[in-house]
């Protein structure tokens, strides 16, 4: 399976940046909202870690949905979605491989979102870089785990685009907050808490790759 999944990830991320016009769209998206957000404070003022935080979380999610998005549109845009349930390798290689993808690609808009969070908030990173570093991946990847796999309600149904965003912005939930809660600590360099919270993240992570094995036949393929 892990052989296919990588097959599979790289087949979608050299699709992905051969145009790059998602990932740009992606990436102008996150950025339009730290802009827009950094227009709310006067000259001068600073913006509090916890809102920056805030703010960066937020741009992230809303480019996942880009990204899940256009990452199952790649089949259904070629007709390949059939070829890809009927291969051998299992329905699951497909939710890990895009999974993968998903993370990569999400992780490059952060790597854009975080100099703008700097830039246009005023923010220092008086922490640990690579504690922050390792709460992004941490929570990366519970973003990708659970976007890859309510990403198939969306293949090929236009109108169940929005279904995508409904479903998934409540479920995020848990994981958002850890993640707004770790990156402030990073920022202010206070990591009281983080333990918790990163317990939290780990946990979020665990649950939804274990229910996406299970799931994601059923969503991607039809079975009943």
């Amino acid at each position: 399976m892990l052989r296919a999944a990588l097959a599979i990830a790289a087949k979608d991320l050299r699709l992905s940046l051969a145009g790059a016009q998602g990932l740009v769209q992606t990436m102008l998206l996150g950025l339009l909202l730290i802009f827009i957000f950094s227009l709310s404070r006067n000259p001068g003022e600073l913006t509090p870690p916890l809102a920056a935080s805030a703010v960066f979380w937020l741009a992230s999610c809303f480019g996942q949905v880009l990204i899940f998005n256009s990452l199952y549109a790649i089949e259904e845009e070629s007709g390949a979605r059939l070829g890809l349930v009927m291969s051998p390798a299992p329905p699951q290689a497909v939710w890990l491989g895009k999974a993968l993808a998903g993370f990569v690609l999400l992780f490059c808009c952060q790597m854009v979102f975080a100099p703008a969070v700097a830039a246009f908030l005023g923010q220092q990173l008086m922490g640990s870089a690579l504690a922050g570093l390792a709460v992004t991946f941490c929570v990366d990847w519970g973003v990708a785990a659970l976007g890859s796999l309510l990403g198939a309600l969306s293949a090929g149904r236009g109108s169940r685009e929005s279904l995508l965003t409904v479903i998934l912005f409540p479920l995020l939930i848990p994981v958002l907050l850890a993640g707004i809660r770790l990156l402030e600590g990073a920022l202010s360099g206070d990591a009281s808490g983080a333990q918790a919270w990163m317990g939290t993240a780990l946990a979020f992570d665990a649950v939804f790759t274990a229910a996406a094995l299970v799931l994601f036949p059923f969503l991607y393929t039809g079975e009943e």
